[in-house]
C-alpha cells in the first residue's frame, strides 16, 4: 500500500502558490511527459521580459522556457539549438538567432530575454552580457490565454511535446514582467542582488503545477 501511495505521488499532478525562494525544478528524466505549468491571470502583453536561471549538461535541442497562446503556439519561445551552438528567441514563431556563447555544461546561465512590440526590438542578457538587439515584429502584441511551460516544447497549445527537446537539469529564479526591464534592474538580477519581482511570473510567489517526474527541491549552494 506504501508503494502504491509513492507511485501515485509520482505521476500525479501537485498545484500551489508558494515562495520558491532558494529552491530550483529539476528535471531528472527524457520523456514527453515531465514538466512545470506556471500560471498567470495576464492574456495581453505589449511587451515582455523573461528571466530565469538553468544548469544542464545536455548538448542537444532542449527548450529553456515556452510560453503559447491560442493561436501561436511559439508566443514566446527560449531554446538553445545544440546543432549548431545558438541560443534561440522565437517571437510569434519568428525566431532569432545568438550565436558564439560559452554554453558551457555544469553550469549556472542566467538568460534574460526582452520584446517589445512597438519597436519590435528584442534583445537578450546572457550570463551578465547584453547581446545584441534584433528585430523581430512589430505593431502586434500578444493576446489570448497564455500557457507557460518549463521542461518541454509547445508544438500546440498545452502540448506537443517531443521528448527529443525536453530540459534535463536544473532552474530555477524565473521572472517575467509585462514590460521591458530597465539595463540596471536587468544587471541586478543577473548578479543576484536586490530587483523588482516579475510582475507576471514571481519566483518568490509562484502558482504552478508540476506533472509527471519533476523534482522540487533546495538549490545547490557551493560551501565555502
Amino acid at each position: 500500500m506504501k508503494l502504491l501511495f509513492v507511485l501515485v505521488m509520482l505521476t500525479a499532478e501537485a498545484a500551489g502558490v508558494e515562495d520558491l525562494s532558494g529552491k530550483m525544478f529539476t528535471f531528472p528524466v527524457k520523456n514527453n511527459k515531465a514538466h512545470v505549468r506556471l500560471n498567470t491571470n495576464k492574456e495581453s502583453f505589449n511587451a515582455v521580459t523573461v528571466c530565469h536561471r538553468s544548469f544542464t549538461d545536455l548538448t542537444r535541442n532542449h527548450v529553456l522556457f515556452s510560453m503559447s497562446t491560442n493561436s501561436i503556439p511559439n508566443e514566446f519561445l527560449i531554446f538553445w539549438g545544440g546543432a549548431l551552438k545558438e541560443l534561440e528567441a522565437h517571437i510569434k514563431d519568428q525566431k532569432l538567432k545568438y550565436q558564439g556563447l560559452n554554453y558551457k555544461p555544469y553550469t549556472w546561465h542566467s538568460i534574460c530575454t526582452t520584446w517589445d512590440s512597438v519597436s519590435g526590438l528584442v534583445q537578450m542578457w546572457f550570463n551578465g552580457q547584453p547581446l545584441i538587439w534584433k528585430f523581430v515584429i512589430s505593431g502586434r502584441e500578444m493576446t489570448g490565454t497564455p500557457i507557460i511551460i518549463l521542461g518541454q516544447e509547445q508544438d500546440s497549445h498545452g502540448g506537443g511535446f517531443d521528448s527529443t527537446e525536453a530540459f534535463m537539469g536544473m532552474m530555477s529564479d524565473v521572472h517575467m514582467w509585462d514590460y521591458t526591464l530597465s539595463t540596471c534592474e536587468i544587471q541586478k538580477y543577473m548578479d543576484e542582488l536586490n530587483f523588482t519581482p516579475g510582475n507576471v511570473l514571481n519566483w518568490r510567489a509562484m502558482d504552478y503545477q508540476i506533472t509527471d517526474r519533476v523534482v522540487l527541491e533546495d538549490k545547490i549552494q557551493l560551501c565555502h
